[in-house]
């Protein structure tokens, strides 16, 4: 049975790897993974999701955090669904945002919990969020609005980074033989390689290849081409790339086939992600 409510509106920013979402949705998502740092609140209702601690719950006034190629979920708790927004940060731009240097912390940096509970991150990172997508409605606003939007960047990814950060969590390493199939899947994701071929590479039957490559990356090697070629699309369409030339570079058989990657795995379409774009140049 289909979801009955799915709305999610994409939004950008004034800076290089920062958008944001605001989605009310009963959906439940399937297990994925960003190559950004996530941070956003539960405006109303709660959810319970898979992290990279374990399953975890969260409810209104909650904010919820993901690391970069941490494997997650989501699904309603308590009621039929959830409205919460979303902060998107690349490791560089927030490396930008907290003045860290190139080999700083930041690299190393993971958030600690899934779930925190912090009132003053919430207030700012709530009126960041809220800036943010008033200016993306009337894009007019943006030099009213600009210096105050930076100073919330600053303060989020701050406060974020200095109570909520450490050094990146230990994680099970991926072995050689793993971490050749993802190189040969990340090479080919137009043709990728047969189960048989990226076994055979690594030395491995199909299912110890298939146990292996699920243990470390939380997802089979199909899940992650498909993850892997949404997210190259992503980055070609925020480019300036049109729909179709990027599901073809992606390896998407065709433009359609884009769009529900894009929804199952982000929340919204390529379109919308482009419409997001079409702002003012960014903040210098």
């Amino acid at each position: 049975m289909k979801n009955p409510h799915h709305d999610c509106r994409v939004f950008g920013s004034p800076w290089e790897g920062v958008h944001g979402t605001r989605i009310s949705s009963h959906r439940r998502y399937g297990r994925h993974w960003h190559a950004t740092f996530g941070i956003g609140v539960i405006d109303e209702g709660a959810q319970r999701s898979a992290s990279g601690c374990g399953e975890v719950e969260a409810h209104a006034g909650h904010l919820i955090a993901t690391n970069p190629g941490e494997v997650h979920d989501g699904r309603p708790l308590g009621g039929p669904f959830r409205r919460w927004r979303m902060l998107y940060l690349e490791p560089a731009a927030l490396r930008w945002a907290v003045d860290a240097a190139a080999t700083g912390a930041v690299n190393d940096m993971a958030l600690i919990r899934p779930v925190i509970k912090d009132d003053r991150l919430r207030r700012t990172l709530g009126e960041l969020l809220r800036l943010l997508e008033a200016r993306a409605a009337a894009p007019l606003r943006v030099t009213a609005d600009a210096l105050r939007c930076e100073e919330l960047l600053v303060q989020t990814c701050t406060q974020l980074a200095s109570h909520h950060g450490a050094q990146r969590l230990p994680m099970r390493a991926a072995s050689a033989d793993v971490s050749r199939a993802r190189e040969m899947l990340a090479d080919c994701l137009a043709q990728p390689p047969s189960l048989a071929q990226l076994a055979a590479s690594s030395g491995l039957s199909k299912y110890q290849l298939l146990r292996r490559f699920k243990a470390v990356h939380g997802v089979t090697p199909f899940a992650w081409l498909l993850q892997q070629r949404a997210e190259v699309a992503r980055g070609l369409i925020r480019r300036g790339a049109a729909l179709a030339d990027a599901a073809m570079a992606a390896g998407f058989a065709d433009q359609s086939h884009m769009t529900r990657a894009f929804a199952l795995h982000f929340g919204f379409t390529p379109g919308a992600w482009q419409r997001a774009w079409t702002r003012p140049a960014r903040l210098q």
